[in-house]
């Protein structure tokens, strides 16, 4: 009789102790970090997104991803984010005049345009002139999209006079129209060509000293009043960290 006391004093000492480490939250809470990003930092993020969830077990990261000023005007009317990183300050400024951003933003890199073309540059462009020739197809952003007002600061600078084909919403818009063969060359950023040239050589890039004339600087805040306010700060941590720097170089970008 004694030892079958003993048995279920045991059993219920097993399932107490089971049910204290239930209680004491062992699965973390999931949350969800919602970042909004210029288009051009798609890789890049993606990868620290990656990091962040490893390193922060239970939080998914979700980006939104596109043309700074769509994204700026999203937050503007409502949109959800936590973070907001736009590849102009002149973007950023949509946000904050409207009192949106949880203290100053901080330019994290800078970003230079080259001009992109298909493998082995058939038109055989070799200056930021040579695009303003009729007989070559050129698409540009948009100028309200930080790649666009860019272009223009280079056409404004060199007196050259660009006649585009088409000018797209974002970065990645525009060089979607080179790598389909839509467009024989077009303007984005060094970190979009090494980027397309990732897996395999899919584009050409040119590189033009006058691209130096109008450098994008990133910004990044964290959004008054986010839902993820603090998971927001630490995000932006790990993007100004020395892992953070590391990826944002090995994209292309000039961290400052």
């Amino acid at each position: 009789m004694k030892r079958f006391w003993v048995a279920i004093v045991a059993v219920f000492g097993v399932l107490l102790t089971a049910c204290g480490r239930g209680s004491t939250g062992s699965t973390p809470e999931a949350k969800t970090l919602t970042v909004f990003a210029a288009a051009s930092l798609t890789e890049s993020f993606t990868e620290l997104g990656k990091k962040f969830e490893t390193d922060n077990p239970g939080v998914t990261v979700k980006f939104n991803f596109g043309a700074s000023s769509d994204l700026a005007q999203q937050i503007v009317n409502g949109g959800p984010a936590d973070l907001f990183a736009a590849a102009s300050p002149a973007t950023m400024k949509t946000v904050t005049d409207k009192a949106l951003g949880d203290g100053t933003p901080v330019d994290f890199v800078t970003n230079e345009l080259q001009i992109v073309t298909a493998p082995g540059n058939p038109k055989g462009i070799k200056t930021f002139a040579d695009l303003a020739n009729p007989a070559i197809k050129v698409v540009v952003c948009a100028p309200q999209v930080p790649c666009g007002a860019a272009e223009l600061a280079v056409e404004k600078a060199t007196g050259v006079d660009i006649k585009p084909v088409s000018e797209e919403p974002d970065v990645k818009s525009t060089l979607g129209k080179v790598t389909t063969g839509n467009a024989d060359a077009g303007l984005v950023y060094v970190t979009d060509v090494l980027a397309a040239n990732k897996a395999k050589p899919t584009v050409d890039g040119v590189s033009f000293p006058e691209a130096k004339q109008a450098l994008n600087k990133y910004p990044i805040v964290v959004i008054k009043n986010a839902p993820q306010a603090d998971l927001a700060r630490k995000f932006l941590e790990l993007v100004r960290s020395e892992a953070g720097k590391k990826v944002l170089q090995a994209a292309g970008f000039v961290v400052t």
